[in-house]
Order: structure tokens, then sequence, then C-alpha cells
């Protein structure tokens, strides 16, 4: 609500996703509901496993459900690994900025797509951030490998076209040209958005940086 009324007063600097708590799946989904229908907000953040749980779990589905009635994209944002992935991440710092978040959330990604979840939700929106979590240089791996029947899943399309139809990816915490312009080819310019990762991230820092990387100026601007 807070968030809902400072974009009222600024609605030309500010957008705003909308927090839910998935422990309460139809709750979740009702606030789903009154933030972009009554509130306005331009769609959801999902600080990924709860209770180490993921949302490929079908009790989790009606938050799914809601975002596509509401044509809503969910954010999935990363967190330390759930408990029963945490142990090889403790040491060196590991289990957060380092690996683990990357390693958390691109888990979670995949999860979705072996689970079926867009075969039933074929418009469901999902953004990741800090270059996709890595998942855009999985893509040829994943198909290679995920019609084998040791993956014992019955999915109906490659998993690469579940990242190209279903994700969007942001710059976050990834200002290094080679990965950029990787993402680029293998996405398309539509699928890539800029972000900052603060506090990681420096608005000054990453704004220079996609300002001087080599690629063409109308490119620079659909990703800002």
């Amino acid at each position: 609500d807070r968030l809902a009324a400072a974009i009222e007063r600024h609605p030309s600097r500010y957008a705003g996703l909308a927090a839910v708590a998935p422990q309460d799946p139809q709750a979740a989904a009702q606030e789903i509901d009154r933030a972009i229908q009554s509130l306005g907000l331009n769609g959801v953040l999902i600080n990924s496993h709860t209770n180490n749980e993921f949302l490929d779990d079908q009790k989790f589905w009606p938050i799914f459900e809601s975002a596509v009635a509401n044509d809503t994209p969910i954010y999935i944002h990363p967190r330390r690994p759930p408990a029963p992935m945490e142990g090889a991440f403790l040491d060196y710092s590991m289990d957060r900025a380092l690996w683990g978040y990357a390693m958390e959330t691109s888990t979670h990604a995949i999860r979705l797509i072996m689970a079926g979840v867009f075969d039933q939700f074929p418009d469901l929106k999902i953004i990741l951030g800090h270059m996709g979590e890595g998942l855009p240089f999985w893509m040829h791996r994943l198909d290679t490998i995920g019609g084998l029947p040791t993956t014992q899943v019955d999915i109906k399309r490659e998993p690469s076209e579940y990242i190209l139809d279903n994700f969007t990816i942001t710059t976050s915490g990834m200002s290094w040209e080679p990965v950029l312009k990787f993402s680029l080819e293998v996405l398309g310019t539509d699928k890539v958005m800029f972000a900052v990762d603060y506090p990681f991230g420096s608005y000054d820092r990453d704004t220079t940086w996609l300002n001087g990387v080599d690629i063409p100026d109308v490119d620079k601007a659909a990703i800002y």
C-alpha cells in the first residue's frame, strides 16, 4: 500500500512489484489480484523458496493462476539455498551472493520447467535477475539432456523453448559485455532488461558500462 501511494505521487518515476506470502497460496493469489487490480502495481516478487519448498509443488499453483489471470510477471528473487542443499555452500560465504543465490534460483527455475508448470500455464511470465541466473548458458545442455529417460519427466517442449517464451532476464550484478552479448544473441533484445542489483551494484558504474557496450543504440534503449 505504501509503495502504491508513492507511485501515485510520482507516476512518471516509479513502478512497483507486490510481495506475497507463498506459504498461504490462496491468500497470495488474492493479494496478487488486489495488487494489480486495485493498487495498479506492475508485477509480483517472490523470494524464491518458501520453507525449503519450491513453487513447482502444485499446492502453490494458485499463485500462477492469479498471475496469468492478471497478465502480470513474477520476479523470482534469489535467497540462500534451502536446507536440503545448503551444506556444500556454507564454507567460504558461498551460500550468498558469491554463488549460492544464483544456484538456488536457477535450480528453482529448472524445477518449474521440468515440472510442466509452463505446459499448464503457457502464458506465465517469470523474471530472473543476474543475467538469468546462468540459464541462457545452459540451454543447449538442457535440451540434449532434458529428453533422456533418466530425467523422468514428460514436458511437451524442449527446455530452451520455455526459457525463450516464458522468461525475461535482467542485467543486475552482471555488468560484463561478453555475457550481455551472448544473452542478447540467444534470447533477443526484448528479453533482457537493465537492472543494477543495489546495494551490490552502482547506478553510476552500471549505466556507464551499458552506455559503453558495443551494441546498437536501439538495443541499449530497449534494454533500458
